[in-house]
């Protein structure tokens, strides 16, 4: 078997090609500390890029108000994103709509764009010709000189953009928008999380509630309407909760009683559900309410808690009859710290003056929301009222937002399904008659893709196993290899629910005292050590790792950087030099491959560059045909190298296959790959003879080298002894793998050699000839060849193992529970909420299914190498079964031989590989109150002295869409 092997994989060869230049290799330690360093400061270059680009942005857009005067008549016509290129029944464009030329654009995931022109996106409930967007957008139209200047300073930029306060959003470059199914354009940009963190700072909000009787029907509908729509005005930098009030106080959720919790995913979609539950009864006395709201903001500010900034309480009723002048005396007069905003609930006004004094005496705002098309708008006055101390001071504050896919902004596009931060900065009007007013006119932005961030810390400098990632203020995920945030659902991937507030704590598992969690989420710069147990072929399989954990924070950003380095191959790098001449040479050869997704050569900033792959570009920079291009010295002096010493592999592999008379029915595939992200293959056999018709194509990611992996063959063969080939049957294809890996100078370089077989190839059994003759005529044996994960290869009871499911091979084998009698030792591998282990369960809920996060584990099974050869028994009840194991020499296989006339089944039920959801000892509650440490934002905008806080509320009115404003006119007509 290890000749078979040995002579097509042709690993000696290879070997002897490394001997010969082992004194032109240059082994280097890699330092983790410089590396992380050096990682963060090129971060914090690309981001600080994007910061300046948004603050020219916020410059141009308060000059233009500044120079614009309101003009209540203005007419004005622009591109509206939805209507653009389009016509009405005789062909003449419609209003707002007009030729607006556009072009895919590789840059923009290949989206139609219009890199000269911006347009214009307003939702469906806003009138895309009210005074106050015709003023905006003329307003605006001073940035398209910008958006277009800043991409030619930074060709990485992405999309660039203004979120009106009047709820128009500029967009650059310009596109055709989708609506949704119905028509409609839900899409606010005021409602987006960089809006919201870039015009407010962080804030404690108590929302109260009136559950009373007077609250049935639509009343309540408008007033859940109301609750959910504060809470999406909330991000994991605010805490939050939510009182029911009626003849008694109650908190929506008992187990928050008296406290403050952040207003993370998990717990604005907890409360959502709770109020979707709120019943009505009873009489509204909203005194005790208020006085306990009071008393959890006091206590959350004495004892250091919350966000220590904003503090607010929201009141939400059909009425106020109650005295509260004694309330406010106690807890919030004179210095009225807490603001309170009120929202009248139905068509009645007769409590109107109560409720609005009790905003206006407390610096808040009251608004009477009678429909609920009147509740989104209504809302976003209080995000104005916050503003106004930042907006006074002109304190313009950049922030950065969590980890997002933006599928409601480009809906079912590719570009939803990316990830990405936004980085933003409010814009105000400088106009000295509406300073003390605090006017807030919108937020400027851009979006960072995380990809395109993470790129910066490239694969081959970080080793097989090593990684960075990134972390918020928080402690949630911004990027790691283990965040895999999208499920499929049919044919569609979708992102999972919660999927960015994924805490480090739940993908770094091994980290159990939140070691590293705490010094990154403080913004420490050091480096400390784990064992870790490391999960891959999509894990079913576990490898032990010594891990050294290096980790910095990132200047100007609330995000923290840390890099991954696996003792062995991730304290190493090594390097040869050859001429350019001879690399560019075996370069050029069909059967060899690079990572594309790896950056060789930047071809994003170019737009020329950007239909090149990255092959073609080290082409073009190492003939001297393109001397723009920016490539990557050291990587490309690696690949080079691997080129050359690799290229003998070729035309051994070629001769092997031209001399049919010696080929062996079943070997298909023969491949190599390098940690220069060098992949070399040859096909043994046709496509329609291939059994594993994906392997080493775009399609198999697990097997290819990518930007978040090395493929799995490469990792599982790095931790397999020197010397020994490695087999497994990959989960994609039944199919049988073998490699190799090769010592220079006593150090393990991470070179792996691999062959590729049938499953149904019969080779493995000449190594068992007797053994298995004996197994083929005794039919009351059992005879398998697995491998030291426990999966079957070969078995007796298959003429063809490509029948086998990896977990039905598993439950055959693990039943007989034979393992622990010779050292096949089980490991549970927690699946944390999210992250490479996730499995997220359906419960039903009484509205159907819905996805719920969930914590699962399943069983892992790795054999002690050192047990050679073992035997025992197992009792079943009346009868026995005896095994034989034995090692295949120079493999990872085991042989197996067990004694079949013995039905274990009934002791010994079958262990799979199915999650089984942990049950903690905590309980939920317990879970739910606790919270992690966490870096509140260095800046905090709550008081102005010149703030003119008797704007507060009292003025109705409705915005209505065209479509309303259509019906309306027609109805009156008809009265009329």
């Amino acid at each position: 078997m290890a000749a078979l092997s040995t002579r097509y994989s042709g690993a000696k060869l290879l070997q002897k090609k490394y001997k010969d230049v082992e004194g032109v290799v240059k082994i280097e330690e890699v330092n983790g500390e410089e590396l992380v360093k050096k990682f963060a400061e090129e971060m914090e270059e690309m981001l600080g890029r994007k910061m300046k680009s948004v603050k020219r942005l916020a410059e141009a857009a308060e000059d233009a108000d500044l120079d614009h005067e309101y003009n209540e008549t203005l007419e004005f016509d622009y591109y509206n994103s939805l209507l653009i290129n389009k016509v009405d029944e005789d062909g003449n464009p419609v209003p707002l709509g007009g030729e607006f030329p556009l072009e895919q654009n590789e840059h923009f995931n290949k989206l139609p764009v219009n890199t000269q022109q911006s347009n214009i996106q307003v939702p469906t409930n806003v009138y895309n010709q009210h005074t106050d967007i015709l003023n905006g957008v003329y307003m605006s139209e001073a940035l398209n000189d910008i958006f277009i200047e800043n991409f030619q300073k930074d060709p990485t930029l992405t999309w660039q953009y203004f979120g009106s306060s009047t709820g128009f959003f500029r967009l650059y470059p310009g596109i055709q928008w989708t609506p949704d199914e119905n028509g409609v354009v839900t899409f606010d940009c005021r409602n987006r999380n960089w809006y919201i963190q870039a015009a407010t700072s962080p804030k404690d909000v108590i929302i109260v509630v009136d559950v009373s009787g007077s609250m049935k029907g639509l009343r309540m509908t408008i007033a859940k309407h109301t609750i959910n729509t504060i809470l999406d005005t909330l991000g994991e930098n605010d805490f939050v909760n939510i009182i029911a009030y009626s003849d008694y106080v109650r908190y929506v959720e008992p187990c928050f009683k008296g406290i403050l919790v952040q207003a993370d995913l998990d717990n604005r979609e907890h409360f959502k559900h709770l109020v979707d539950e709120l019943h009505v009864k009873g009489e509204g006395k909203v005194k005790n309410a208020m006085k306990e709201s009071f008393r959890i903001l006091n206590e959350a500010a004495a004892l250091g808690q919350g966000s220590l900034c904003n503090q607010a309480i929201m009141l939400i009723t059909d009425g106020a009859m109650e005295d509260f002048k004694d309330v406010f005396e106690e807890f919030n007069w004179p210095e009225r710290r807490v603001r309170v905003f009120t929202y009248l609930i139905g068509r009645e006004l007769t409590f109107a003056e109560n409720v609005k004094w009790i905003a206006c005496n407390n610096k808040g705002y009251y608004t009477h929301v009678s429909t609920l098309a009147d509740v989104q708008e209504n809302v976003m006055e209080y995000l104005h009222v916050l503003s106004r101390p930042m907006v006074i001071n002109h304190d313009h504050d950049i922030i950065w937002t969590e980890a997002y896919m933006d599928s409601v902004m480009f809906n079912t596009q590719a570009q939803s399904l990316l990830l990405m931060t936004s980085v933003a900065m409010p814009v105000f009007s400088k106009k000295e008659e509406t300073l003390s007013h605090g006017i807030l006119l919108g937020v400027v932005g851009t979006d960072v893709a995380l990809r395109e961030l993470m790129r910066l810390a490239p694969r081959y400098k970080l080793g097989i196993h090593g990684y960075a990632f990134l972390i918020t203020n928080n402690g949630y995920i911004l990027s790691h290899p283990e965040l895999r945030p999208l499920y499929k659902e049919g044919k569609k991937l979708k992102p999972k629910p919660n999927y960015n507030s994924v805490d480090l704590s739940e993908v770094e598992w091994e980290d159990t005292e939140e070691k590293l969690r705490s010094v990154m989420v403080k913004g420490e710069t050091g480096t400390m050590s784990l064992d870790v147990r490391s999960s891959v072929d999509k894990g079913t399989r576990v490898i032990f790792l010594k891990n050294d954990y290096f980790y910095t924070v990132i200047n100007e950003t609330p995000f923290s950087l840390g890099i991954v380095l696996s003792r062995g191959y991730g304290q190493y790098i090594f390097t040869g030099n050859v001429s350019v001449e001879e690399g560019l040479h075996d370069l050029l050869t069909p059967d060899l491959t690079i990572a594309d997704e790896w950056t060789y050569c930047e071809i994003d900033i170019d737009p020329a560059h950007r239909k090149l792959n990255q092959l073609q570009a080290i082409v073009k920079y190492l003939t001297g045909k393109d001397p723009n291009l920016q490539c990557d010295a050291q990587l490309l002096q690696q690949t080079l190298f691997d080129t050359v010493v690799t290229a003998p592999m070729e035309a051994y592999w070629t001769a092997l296959m031209l001399n049919a008379s010696s080929m062996d029915d079943g070997i298909e595939t023969a491949f190599l790959g390098t940690r220069s992200g060098l992949l070399r293959f040859l096909k043994y056999a046709g496509i329609e003879k291939r059994v594993g018709k994906s392997f080493l194509t775009s399609t198999d990611k697990e097997n290819m080298f990518t930007l978040d992996h090395f493929p799995v063959w490469y990792r599982r063969a790095a931790e397999h002894p020197a010397g020994q080939f490695l087999y497994y049957m990959p989960r994609q294809d039944t199919r049988g793998s073998s490699h190799r890996k090769i010592n220079l100078k006593h150090k393990t370089i991470s070179l792996t050699d691999v062959l590729f077989i049938k499953p149904k190839l019969s080779y493995l059994h000449l190594f068992f000839l007797t053994n298995w003759f004996l197994c083929l005529v005794n039919q009351d044996i059992e005879c398998y060849v697995i491998d030291n994960n426990g999966f079957v290869l070969i078995s007796k009871q298959r003429s063809d193992v490509s029948s086998h499911t990896h977990t039905h091979t598993c439950v055959e084998v693990v039943k007989l529970e034979c393992f622990s009698a010779f050292d096949l030792t089980p490991v549970v591998l927690p699946s944390r909420t999210h992250p490479s282990f996730l499995f997220v369960a359906y419960v039903h809920k009484k509205r159907g299914n819905m996805l719920q996060p969930c914590d699962t584990e399943y069983p892992s099974f790795v054999y002690e190498p050192s047990v050679k050869e073992t035997n025992s028994i197992i009792k079943c009840g009346r009868c026995q079964k005896m095994f034989v194991v034995q090692q295949v020499p120079e493999s990872n296989l085991l042989m197996l031989v067990v004694q079949g006339d013995c039905d274990c089944s009934r002791q010994y039920p079958p262990i799979t590989l199915e999650p089984m959801e942990v049950k903690y000892i905590l309980s939920l509650c317990d879970r739910m109150r606790s919270q992690k440490i966490r870096r509140r934002p260095e800046s905090c905008h709550s008081y102005h002295p010149q703030e003119n806080a008797d704007d507060c509320g009292g003025t109705y009115f409705i915005r209505l869409s065209s479509c309303l404003l259509f019906i309306c006119i027609s109805f009156t007509a008809l009265v009329s």
